[in-house]
């Protein structure tokens, strides 16, 4: 069996993708799980998977890292306008290494989009395609846990604030994304390929009828002007750069930004991907 290593494996989106992993029989001793804080997967350590420390922003820790890795998953990172650099230095260690394909979760579109984090996407991609090592790109849309890790916040207002109109959404969960990860980790024909991944779209309308049908409180959407949602988030106490960065993201989606008619999800998970209605239950339960 190949050895898969995981980045981030820590992380939301990369300990799903271990446990998936383990899950469809892979061996322990062939997962390799990279983090920054061995403590935190101490009981998949416990469970046989060889656990490595390592740091984006310390490229003298990634090459060790990697070694002896078949195949590399490198979950982007979350500091926004550091990632280029540091995902630039794995793709540089994967190299040196010989990692026989990095995976990489980037985003839809990444190279068409408008969406304000697409550049350090797009950029990244290049860094792979240019590296020479054998690739394939998971251009991942939103979770659809953006939305439903906040169902206590809309439940209390009773409404969901945005500036995204009827732009479409084409969320799927994080386990969707782990198993979409998975699926190419493991198999066969990957290589250099690029896939557009969502799930079946909603508006931020679709998403307060479906939340009001599920939990019987009734929760609306409540769509503003980029001006006055600006002054809104201002006003609640952010400041002026990440307010116009959280606005900026809502005008993309009214664009379509995070809109996708592709069924690569689909045809790589087996199944179709998680449904809003479902995703809202999970998160109420």
């Amino acid at each position: 069996m190949s050895t898969c290593a995981v980045t981030g494996a820590s992380g939301h989106l990369g300990r799903l993708v271990v446990e998936e992993l383990l899950a469809r029989g892979v061996a322990a001793a062939d997962v390799v799980a990279i983090v920054r804080t061995p403590d935190k997967v101490a009981d998949l350590a416990e469970r046989g998977v060889r656990v490595r420390t390592a740091d984006y922003s310390s490229p003298e820790t990634l090459s060790a890292a990697v070694r002896g890795a078949d195949v590399l998953l490198l979950v982007s990172g979350n500091e926004v306008g550091q990632r280029v650099p540091q995902h630039t230095a794995v793709v540089e260690a994967a190299k040196a290494e010989g990692v026989g394909r990095v995976v990489y979760t980037s985003v839809l579109r990444a190279t068409e989009t408008d969406l304000a984090l697409a550049p350090e996407h797009a950029a990244t991609e290049e860094v792979l395609r240019a590296s020479g090592v054998p690739f394939t790109l998971l251009r991942n849309g939103w979770y659809t846990e953006n939305y439903t890790d906040r169902l206590e916040q809309y439940l209390a207002t009773g409404e969901i604030v945005g500036a995204a109109g009827t732009g479409r959404i084409a969320a799927a969960t994080r386990q969707d994304y782990a198993e979409a990860a998975v699926a190419v980790l493991t198999g066969e024909g990957h290589e250099n390929a690029v896939y557009e991944l969502g799930g079946t779209p909603f508006t931020l309308a679709d998403l307060a009828r479906v939340i009001t049908e599920v939990t019987g409180t009734e929760v609306v959407h409540r769509d503003l002007t980029a001006e006055d949602l600006t002054q809104e988030l201002v006003a609640a106490g952010l400041d002026e750069d990440t307010a116009g960065f959280v606005v900026s993201l809502d005008v993309s989606t009214a664009g379509g930004a995070l809109d996708t008619d592709s069924d690569d999800l689909a045809t790589l998970i087996g199944r179709p991907p998680t449904s809003l209605v479902d995703a809202v239950r999970a998160a109420r339960a």
